[in-house]
């Protein structure tokens, strides 16, 4: 069989040789398809990319120059066109719009550097804690991931339910069986709810920078800590000059990723407090939720909205040509 279409394929040979003007053979596009096939694949996951994200924001750029309220919600296309005014409202500070987004944003930024620090700190000591092996370490490292694998919902619910104040268990173990407190506080509103969404934040985000860490930290040959040892380093010398430098990449993007998540949380108020947070956890996020859907005045929330965003994209391109920098002095 191999042989008759080996003479086969060399009949046609001579055959086109003989004959120039004979159509040449059709040849099988395997190189195009090898090189089209991955963006074929790719093609879905990119138009509901655009059809989830892209087009809404594209929409929310349009809306922020236009004057959307409650008028004009059935068509907001017939809306008047605003111009710069929405951004203007937004960043006048001495106006009671642009003060409340100001004070909101600083609480926001505070709440951000605590939860982010608190996150990394726990996850960081969690993450060495685990490299030693012991009975038990398998589960220890479960019960760490348990957080982050409860849904948020329930997972929120549950603590809005622990921080009542009649009937809370945080209350029930800090003032009636630790004696902590004169009173009963009230963890949900007024000052205590910044330190409530805090414990909230921290709980919910820390096992993601303990299992980023931990998978970090597997790189890190043993040999090293031995030898550290072996010349007299104790415990944090060897945190300090060996685990910190090495997970020095892993952390650039843990940091970024965290501060991205957390600055952008809206779940976390919103199932904690409703719709309407306290003036000390009034997050941005939220806070522009209640600029556009209880004053109905959607066009300076949506400005808000391109301000945060604009934001985002500063401090993240700042961050990332420091953290560029600062890898590249180290590689040299």
């Amino acid at each position: 069989m191999t042989t008759t279409t080996a003479a086969l394929s060399a009949g046609e040979r001579t055959a086109r040789k003989d004959d120039p003007g004979a159509a040449p053979r059709k040849r099988r596009p395997g190189r195009l398809r090898r090189v089209g096939l991955p963006y074929l694949l790719l093609l879905p996951a990119l138009l509901l990319e655009l059809l989830v994200h892209l087009v809404p924001m594209v929409i929310g750029i349009v809306v922020s120059f236009k004057e959307l309220t409650q008028f004009y919600i059935r068509d907001w296309g017939t809306a008047p066109w605003a111009g710069l005014d929405n951004f203007s409202l937004a960043v006048d500070f001495d106006a009671p719009v642009g003060k409340a987004l100001l004070s909101s944003f600083l609480t926001t930024c505070l709440f951000t550097v605590l939860s982010v620090g608190l996150c990394w700190l726990l996850g960081a000591a969690a993450a060495i804690f685990m490299q030693e092996t012991f009975r038990g370490r398998g589960i220890l490292r479960t019960l760490f991931l348990v957080p982050y694998a409860l849904p948020v919902y329930a997972a929120v619910i549950t603590w809005a339910f622990m921080f009542q104040r009649d009937n809370g268990l945080v209350n029930h173990v800090l003032h009636d069986q630790l004696g902590l407190t004169d009173s009963a506080p009230f963890w949900l509103i007024g000052d205590n709810s910044f330190i409530a969404l805090l414990v909230v934040s921290v709980w919910k985000g820390w096992p993601f920078a303990f299992l980023t860490l931990m998978a970090g930290l597997q790189n890190i040959p043993k040999d090293i800590y031995e030898a550290a040892a072996l010349d007299g380093a104790g415990v944090w010398q060897q945190v300090r000059r060996i685990t910190l430098p090495a997970l020095r990449p892993v952390n650039q993007v843990l940091v970024l990723v965290l501060f991205l998540w957390t600055f952008n949380d809206f779940n976390t108020p919103f199932v904690l407090f409703g719709k309407a947070a306290p003036e000390a956890a009034d997050l941005i996020s939220i806070h522009i939720y209640q600029s556009s859907f209880q004053t109905w005045n959607f066009g300076t929330g949506s400005a808000m909205s391109v301000l945060l965003l604009l934001f985002l994209l500063v401090v993240t391109g700042v961050y990332l040509r420091f953290t560029s920098r600062g890898r590249k002095a180290a590689d040299a």
